[in-house]
């Protein structure tokens, strides 16, 4: 790694904040630049992450491939391969997994030798896989970082990982440094095209900028009850070109119909929390307000879906891709920084870019139970969905009635290290 990716900041600011590079924000192919910042033009489908001459373009819906891990029922092999395949058809390219999902690195793999059979080359290029790579806390050779990206790549059956989202569960051992820099060596030697991050907290997603690791994006927790991401994450990423793939955006169903109504307290009176992601979420809608106000936000975004014809799920997500992040002036510790944009390495006047509303959310995840349901037309929707103001501010009216989730869990991927 170069000494020329990284700037050395003066000692004033040196207690700061410092932003390692400016890069241009991620612009969705298919549409205007105007659509990309704007909170009320439908969304392009595609956008595109990048850092550096890394870049790679993804649906702005995921399909979360989570739900193969366990817990949400069997996993047919065969059915699973042919409904990614109808995924895909319709338009929903980008498929989200991790090492430890299941069988999902391997249904991948089936998936895209299908692809390449059946399909004709303009949609294979289309697809993308995103893998997640979640080591033990143990010493980060080359050698153990680069066996575990190659069973990835093998089972994925891919020359290249298409992006590698890195977690680290201990921040007090260092070792995830070690591990990035040889992730971002095994990226240069051509077997993975973009380094990205998992549920990291800004402060280090910023040590991580400093040391020059190259990351376009960094995938964390967010929906309407919690939008902790949209706080400290969100201005060190439009600082710095990073955005962000969420996921829990619809709170793995509770944001929908089903829950509308219901009292889940009293047994059998609603609908069984039997999913890891259910209950996950439950502890989420306890933490912000309880049950009562959630019920009040069904209420609100309900409204707005039968304004628009799309279901509650529809909704969620579609506000949470149109959150956008914006400076109403240059924060006090970026004075004394040296700031490279559109990776120029030269500094510039901030005020062009500071003063305007920039997307902080590059794609959101959808699950997907494959084999066992499917909810396409419901995503497809999210594309086509224009929320006004009126819509926007309605929902975000509800949503700061509950708690900020970052007083109670702290910043993003606190709940995984408290």
């Amino acid at each position: 790694m170069s000494s020329s990716t990284a700037r050395t900041l003066s000692p004033a600011a040196a207690a700061r904040p410092p932003v390692p590079r400016r890069l241009r924000p991620a612009r969705c192919t298919g549409g205007s630049a105007a659509a990309a910042e704007t909170i009320t033009a439908a969304p392009a489908r595609v956008t595109t992450v990048s850092n550096r001459g890394d870049t790679l373009p993804i649906c702005r819906v995921l399909n979360g491939m989570w739900q193969t891990s366990g817990g949400w029922g069997p996993i047919d092999r065969d059915v699973a391969v042919d409904a990614m395949l109808a995924y895909a058809d319709a338009g929903l390219t980008t498929f989200d997994m991790a090492d430890h999902y299941g069988p999902a690195e391997d249904l991948y793999g089936m998936f895209i030798n299908k692809v390449r059979r059946e399909r004709p080359p303009e949609l294979l290029e289309e697809v993308k896989g995103l893998t997640k790579w979640v080591p033990p806390p143990v010493k980060m050779t080359r050698k153990y970082v680069e066996d575990n990206i190659n069973r990835s790549r093998k089972r994925m059956d891919v020359a290249a990982l298409d992006m590698l989202q890195f977690h680290w569960w201990d921040y007090s051992n260092p070792g995830y440094l070690d591990a990035l820099k040889h992730i971002t060596d095994l990226k240069e030697e051509g077997k993975i095209k973009t380094v990205a991050l998992t549920n990291f907290d800004t402060e280090r997603l910023q040590t991580i900028l400093e040391n020059g690791i190259p990351v376009v994006s960094n995938q964390v927790q967010h929906s309407i009850v919690d939008m902790r991401p949209q706080q400290r994450m969100a201005e060190l990423c439009q600082l710095t070109g990073v955005k962000l793939i969420t996921y829990g955006t619809v709170m793995g169903g509770l944001l929908s119909e089903k829950f509308l109504d219901t009292n889940v307290s009293i047994p059998f009176a609603g609908p069984p929390l039997n999913t890891p992601s259910l209950q996950k979420y439950k502890r989420m809608v306890d933490a912000w307000g309880g049950w009562s106000l959630f019920q009040a936000l069904l209420q609100t975004l309900r409204k707005v879906s039968l304004k628009h014809g799309v279901s509650i799920a529809t909704v969620a997500v579609r506000y949470i891709l149109n959150q956008v992040f914006s400076f109403a002036s240059t924060p006090s510790w970026l004075h004394d920084c040296d700031v490279f944009i559109h990776g120029s390495g030269t500094n510039h006047d901030l005020s062009f870019w500071l003063l305007v509303e920039q997307t902080s959310v590059a794609g959101s995840m959808v699950g997907v139970r494959l084999g066992l349901s499917e909810h396409i037309k419901d995503t497809n929707a999210i594309f086509s969905l224009e929320l006004d103001e009126e819509d926007m501010n309605s929902i975000t009216e509800a949503s700061k009635k509950g708690r900020n989730l970052m007083d109670i869990i702290g910043d993003c991927g606190d709940e995984y290290r408290a």
